[in-house]
């Protein structure tokens, strides 16, 4: 309402069968010099369908949160008939992490799986998830050892779902472990290009890794660290031995000179 005008919104409700239709009408009416009735010199009209209110509606809402941030905003309009847009002076980094936002709604991750998406646009997918996972990985790795805890079952399923730790040499496991009567393995990794299984052992963190000689001033491995080399010996030996043409009942796991990797928790 101002002084020459005045802007009426009036709600027309059209009955339906299962209820009713909610058209609007926005009305401007012109004031004429009092004592005149200014409410009667209606100047102009524009009807709205619900579908047409319901679109407007969202309109406002998207920009009132533009006008709800604090402080002045970059924006980017993309147009959505070509996917276009021009990037002017916005940085990359900010439009990537404002397009993963966009992405990330669930009224978009569900048509993702219907849309071709270009060779380009999956490997730089990949790439981004792989490295999110690795670092989401590499934190509950840190959040696991600052905690204290010492169960070797904890890390040993951590290993088991990230075995990319050991190398890009090794991208899955096998869940066989026992390679004969006595000897369990805490993991058996086949590599990418060979298939051939490598060992690898986990010890708690709690467990001395070197100790240090005052009198020759010079580190050695611990009791701890002597007997996992003698037990990695063993398995290694067993395992070249026994898999060598293929395992008892496993004939996909094969070993030929096998290595082995020791790891201590710490």
């Amino acid at each position: 309402d101002s002084s020459r005008r005045q802007v009426l919104l009036v709600p027309l409700f059209i009955p339906k069968t299962d209820g009713a239709e909610l058209a609007i009408k926005i009305v401007t009416y012109r004031k004429s010099a009092p004592p005149a009735d200014w409410a009667t010199n209606e100047e102009k009209s524009i009807s709205l369908t619900e579908s047409a209110a319901r679109k407007l509606l969202a309109g406002l809402r998207d920009h009132l949160r533009v006008a709800q941030e604090a402080g002045d905003g970059s924006y980017l309009v993309i147009r959505v008939s070509e996917g276009t847009a021009n990037l002017g002076e916005h940085d990359p980094k900010a439009v990537a992490t404002a397009l993963m936002r966009v992405l990330s709604k669930n009224e978009i991750v569900e048509h993702l799986a219907d849309t071709e998406l270009s060779a380009e646009l999956l490997s730089a997918f990949r790439g981004a998830i792989r490295l999110s996972e690795m670092r989401g990985a590499v934190a509950t790795l840190r959040q696991l050892l600052d905690s204290g805890a010492k169960s070797e079952q904890v890390f040993q399923a951590w290993c088991e779902a990230h075995t990319w730790a050991f190398g890009s040499a090794y991208v899955m496991r096998d869940d066989i472990r026992e390679i004969s009567p006595g000897d369990h393995l805490d993991l058996l990794l086949p590599t990418v290009i060979s298939g051939y299984r490598d060992v690898v052992e986990l010890k708690r963190p709690d467990m001395a890794v070197l100790h240090y000689d005052e009198s020759h001033r010079n580190f050695y491995f611990s009791a701890d660290v002597s007997r996992a080399i003698g037990q990695c010996h063993r398995y290694l030996d067993v395992l070249h031995e026994v898999a060598a043409q293929g395992l008892r009942d496993h004939p996909e796991i094969v070993a030929y000179h096998p290595r082995s990797i020791i790891v201590p928790l710490r």
